[in-house]
């Protein structure tokens, strides 16, 4: 009991003070450490036969008028414990109750009435400290001194177990439940069933493990489980002829075949040849070609040599290689970014790193909109398709063709550690030579299948939280899909027994396995142009468990801004699984601020598509180590290579990822007002306005203002702070409220999807995580060539790229402010 809570000046304490009534001396002793006259040893004794007294008539009395007087009932039982009423009343006329008693012999007494006003106090006392224990006893101890306490704000979490069948849980005993139910064993041995061998879409290994998966989910007695099927077009090496890498001479004649492993490729590459000289350009980033160009090497014509890795994926590669005039893109993995040496748990240097080269996620031949019955419609290309062939090469091929280059000498932060390369950037070839590569692919229609399980919310369930993760791997993908399938399945199987257990909550969960995720997101892209229209009114947020665990020491976060303070809150309830005693948020204080763990989203990220496309806040959490894991995308992928990363303690770290990401789901389950910060956006466009600030002399020189530009980020800003403000001081508690706000808050996301630009041809509509002319990101690279290159600039692509942005920030501050009332726009 809190010694603050006091009831009339009173501290409960001292009511249970006065209520210990087995022991004369011990009362009569609390009633002077109260602060009362202490008693001689004559009065003591005196005291002590009156209170013997006292107590015999009120025995004699209670079973008469104690529920006349108090009004406690035990005559019925609700919910299998006695139902306790408490009533006031008066005593009927004629009958002595307590008090009357009480009154009679203190009257008598010799020392007068200042001591019967004495004993009536105690009398009283007595009365409300069984009333007050009755009801204490009611309320099973549930009471709080103020709303603010919450079991969920108290170091821990709120130690207490969950009630007996789980009625009324807080947060905190939702907690413990659930942490008591999360198994490290489950999610070993699932990671180890999913990897024991390769499992590409359309296999018969990845049907098979479609099915169990689905066995799994409904062994579950989840409240709904079903599959959908869908056709989607993939691309796999050619049966009938291989990709292939020659060395040509000076007269076009192949003076040497260069050996590839022929289950080596990038699938969407386009097929064909290419012969040329070879550039080496680092990591292939835009920055990186841009100093090509100012080196003065054209790599117009040429075979492009990058590395992997530089925080860009292999289609931004071939694309911005194709965008540079290149004829064909090679990608091989350096030992300066994935360790190369066997006695470290490195790659060996003849294997390939592979990865997909669609510049964009889903079906790449139904762009926007979702893969139905290819009979009946006709495909349409995207525009992320290259036109370029490109190939995964390993680090020996790389080393063979780099050592031949000629040409200027690379810049120092350009140098790898291959043997024998002297870093030259080429497109000079030794003696003349040249390079021709030729890749054979084919597209194959292939049946997909996403298996999805769901609890209902008992409030909103027509509000869903998403968990997801892809099941599907060309090798046997231990980190690719097997680690996020187990604790998918894990966390299924921990929530349904928590419903099981009482827990009710409010909005619904579902958990979704995803196919075709190595080809670009296929299942989940495909779910997601199917279904949306309506999941910007329905989807509450999306949690990717695509290869989250690579290590067991670094954690990051690739998020929507809107996640920011439920990921904050959530790193301070969960133990660091490495070390212990810390939880992830003092760990990453430790390490220089738990603000690196924050990371943008990024293009072939498993959330990247519910946010950039569908206007859904998405994150991907991920535990990795400072050093790479070498074995992603390739075939040394296997459950026992990661147990060696993890010094065996894949199933204990995959269970703190597991409590870390229901952490998160708990919240969203759970609380009244969906806890996400919809003032974040505020922010970032208020750092693009003083960049704008800076260039207002060169724009007004051009006859360009930044007004409009400020206005609506002020009224964006106003709109969000004035909602958030509203809901502080809210009734959140009451349905309808809350319904009304959290329908407001879902829409945050959605509003920053420009409606200006087509769904079909930029897919990534979002203007501050999406890809083209309308972002803040391009908008932010025009506006710096006002310094840097001013003849490049483009008066009329800015005007439009201003306005495209400006009118959908517009659009967000108006979606915020609700009725169309309460908005006053002046322009």
């Amino acid at each position: 009991m809190n010694n603050d809570c006091r009831y009339g000046g009173v501290q409960f304490e001292q009511f249970e003070q006065l209520g210990k009534f087995g022991d004369n001396i011990s009362y009569l002793s609390s009633w002077e450490a109260m602060g009362h006259r202490r008693l001689g040893p004559e009065s003591l004794m005196t005291r002590v036969v009156v209170m013997d007294t006292i107590r015999t008539r009120l025995r004699q009395s209670t079973s008469v008028s104690l529920q006349r007087s108090v009004g406690v009932a035990y005559d019925e039982e609700v919910g299998g414990a006695p139902r306790v009423e408490m009533r006031f009343v008066t005593s009927e006329e004629g009958e002595a109750g307590p008090s009357s008693d009480i009154t009679a012999l203190v009257l008598g007494y010799r020392h007068g009435y200042r001591k019967a006003c004495v004993l009536l106090c105690v009398s009283g006392i007595v009365v409300f400290t069984t009333a007050f224990l009755l009801a204490y006893a009611l309320f099973g101890g549930r009471i709080h001194c103020s709303m603010k306490g919450d079991v969920d704000e108290q170091p821990g979490g709120g130690a207490k177990p969950p009630a007996e069948g789980g009625a009324g849980l807080f947060l905190g005993e939702l907690r413990v439940m659930m942490r008591r139910l999360l198994q490290d064993e489950d999610i070993f041995n699932t990671v180890s069933r999913v990897s024991r061998a390769s499992h590409p879409p359309g296999s018969s290994e990845g049907n098979s493990l479609a099915s169990e998966i689905l066995r799994r989910f409904r062994q579950l007695q989840m409240d709904h489980t079903w599959t959908e099927s869908l056709y989607a077009t993939l691309q796999f090496p050619d049966r009938s002829q291989r990709s292939s890498l020659w060395l040509l001479d000076s007269a076009g004649r192949v003076s040497e075949e260069i050996p590839l492993n022929p289950s080596d490729f990038c699938p969407y590459s386009a097929s064909g040849s290419t012969t040329g000289g070879v550039v080496y350009a680092n990591y292939g980033r835009a920055q990186d070609f841009n100093w090509l160009k100012s080196a003065g090497v054209s790599v117009g014509g040429c075979v492009v040599v990058m590395r992997v890795g530089g925080g860009v994926s292999f289609a931004e590669k071939v694309w911005l290689a194709e965008s540079n005039g290149a004829g064909g893109a090679l990608i091989y993995p350096d030992p300066a970014d994935l360790p190369q040496d066997p006695r470290r748990l490195g790659l060996n240097t003849h294997t390939a790193v592979s990865e997909h080269v669609h510049l964009g996620s889903g079906d790449p031949f139904t762009p926007g909109f979702p893969s139905f019955n290819h009979t009946q419609f006709p495909p349409i290309q995207s525009s992320g398709l290259p036109l370029i062939p490109a190939l995964p090469i390993s680090a020996t091929v790389a080393a063979k063709l780099l050592s031949q280059l000629s040409g200027p000498p690379c810049p120092p932060s350009w140098r790898g550690r291959l043997p024998y390369v002297r870093c030259m950037v080429g497109p000079q070839f030794s003696s003349g030579r040249r390079v021709k590569m030729t890749v054979h692919n084919a597209m194959t229609p292939i049946l997909l299948n996403n298996i999805f399980s769901s609890l209902e919310g008992r409030v909103e369930p027509d509000q869903y939280i998403i968990l997801g993760a892809q099941r599907d791997s060309l090798g046997p993908g231990a980190v690719k899909s097997g680690v996020g399938t187990a604790i998918l399945l894990e966390l299924a199987r921990t929530f349904s027994a928590m419903v099981k257990n009482g827990f009710s909550p409010r909005r619904s969960l579902l958990f979704v396995s995803w196919d075709a995720g190595d080809f670009g997101n296929i299942g989940a892209t495909e779910w997601l142009e199917g279904y949306l229209s309506m999941l910007h009114l329905k989807a509450v947020a999306y949690f990717s468990l695509d290869q989250a665990i690579m290590g067991d020491d670094v954690l990051s976060a690739c998020s929507s801004p809107l996640l920011a303070d439920l990921l904050d809150a959530a790193f301070r309830q969960v133990e660091h699984p490495k070390h212990a005693g810390q939880t992830i948020y003092s760990q990453a204080e430790r390490e220089g601020g738990s603000w690196r763990i924050m990371k943008p989203l990024y293009l072939n990220s498993g959330a990247y598509s519910f946010t950039a496309f569908a206007g859904v806040p998405a994150v991907e959490l991920r535990f990795t180590e400072e050093r790479s894991y070498p074995f992603l995308n390739t075939p040394l992928d296997s459950v026992a290579r990661l147990q060696e990363v993890l010094g065996g303690r894949l199933g204990v770290t995959g269970r703190s990822l597991g409590e870390l990401v229901g952490e998160l789901v708990l919240r969203l389950a759970h609380d009244h007002i969906l806890p996400l910060r919809i003032t974040s956006y505020a922010q970032t466009v208020l750092q693009f306005s003083a960049q704008l600030n800076r260039h207002s002399a060169e724009l007004q020189s051009r006859g360009l203002s930044p007004q409009w530009v400020f206005s609506a980020r002020g009224d964006y800003s106003r709109a969000a702070e004035t909602l958030q403000r509203a809901i502080d001081y809210s009734d959140q508690h009451d349905p309808s409220t809350a319904r009304s706000y959290n329908t407001r808050i879902m829409r945050v996301e959605y509003y920053f999807l420009s409606q200006y630009v087509s769904a079909v041809e930029t897919p990534f509509r979002h203007v501050i995580h999406g890809r083209g002319d309308h972002t803040l990101s391009a908008l932010t690279e025009h506006l710096a060539l006002l310094t840097s290159d001013p003849e490049r600039f483009n008066e009329k692509r800015f005007r439009r790229q201003l306005a495209l942005f400006t009118w959908t920030l517009q659009g967000a501050a108006n979606g915020l402010n609700g009725d169309v009332w309460s908005i006053h726009n002046t322009h």
